[in-house]
């Protein structure tokens, strides 16, 4: 049962790291680029890149972090291993806003972009980036502080 535990937990925190990953990526680089770029470049790459994300590599890690954050939790309610649970609570916790953040506010203005075509870029833009951005940043924060969490949590073990 150990050895569960331990598989758990590295999964978790490799999972939330590569989300983490993902989310900091778009927040440093990729909308500090299509920043710079005209209105339908913007529009176009963005309903590019939320069609692109949707593969097996990313929803793996995205699902899996918070499925591998619960079963580190489920894993640890009994006897010694109960002294994690705080940290593999707030992980979980944490990793959950960014589920809720996606679910509630991303994926609409993904989906509110797709719709808006081409026929008005600046408007799609307008719409979308400010808010889309401020999300993201909730996201890249959260899913750090799960990481940061589980990385504690794994030292502890």
């Amino acid at each position: 049962m150990e050895q569960l535990r331990s598989v758990v937990l590295a999964t978790a925190t490799l999972l939330v790291g590569l989300s983490a990953g993902v989310f900091f990526a778009y927040s440093t680089s990729v909308m500090l680029a299509l920043g710079r770029v005209e209105d339908r470049t913007f529009v176009e790459v963005m309903q590019k890149i939320n069609t692109a994300i949707l593969n097996g590599w990313f929803l793996t890690a995205y699902v899996g972090a918070l499925l591998a954050a619960i079963a580190a939790v489920l894993l640890h309610l009994g006897g010694p291993h109960r002294a994690m649970l705080p940290w593999l609570i707030a992980a979980t916790l944490l990793y959950a806003v960014v589920f809720i953040v996606t679910a509630a506010v991303n994926v609409p203005l993904n989906d509110q972009l797709d719709a808006a075509g081409l026929t008005d870029p600046t408007s799609a833009r307008a719409a979308f980036e400010a808010s889309w951005n401020r999300w993201n940043t909730v996201r890249t924060v959260s899913s750090a502080g799960a990481l940061l969490t589980l990385a504690i949590a794994l030292l502890k073990h």
